[in-house]
């Protein structure tokens, strides 16, 4: 009976000593001056679009970054200044979307900024 006891006695410590360590551990604060962008990208009559390029460009920089959308259209950014305006825009085979911006006046962490492609115009196929 002892024997169970002790036994009982030390699981039941081990257990709220494992329990208040991981209450100990805090999510960081996020940075409130980097943020994602992520969407989806879709033809004309919405279905999503695999291996369209969404190209990000830096408006300060006019430094170009390319995402190649994966197999439900989706694509992200990470860890963008919040102070500083991006342009958007995505293209696949004979299609193109319009140019999205965020800006600097847009204050979410984690956009959304979903592209719909159109059929390219003729003097932009060449």
């Amino acid at each position: 009976m002892a024997r169970r006891l002790i036994l009982l006695l030390t699981l039941t410590t081990t257990l709220m000593m494992a329990l208040q360590w991981t209450n100990q551990k805090k999510d960081k604060a996020r940075d409130p001056n980097i943020r994602n962008v992520q969407g989806i990208v879709t033809l004309p009559d919405g279905a999503p679009v695999s291996g369209a390029v969404v190209q990000l460009k830096n408006l300060k920089t006019l430094q170009v970054r390319s995402f190649i959308t994966q197999e439900k259209g989706s694509y992200q950014f990470q860890n963008l200044p919040t102070s500083i305006d991006f342009e958007l825009r995505a293209d696949y085979k004979e299609y193109a979307s319009g140019t999205r911006s965020l800006t600097v006046f847009d204050k979410r962490l984690d956009a959304i900024v979903n592209l719909k492609l159109e059929p390219k115009a003729a003097e932009e196929k060449k």
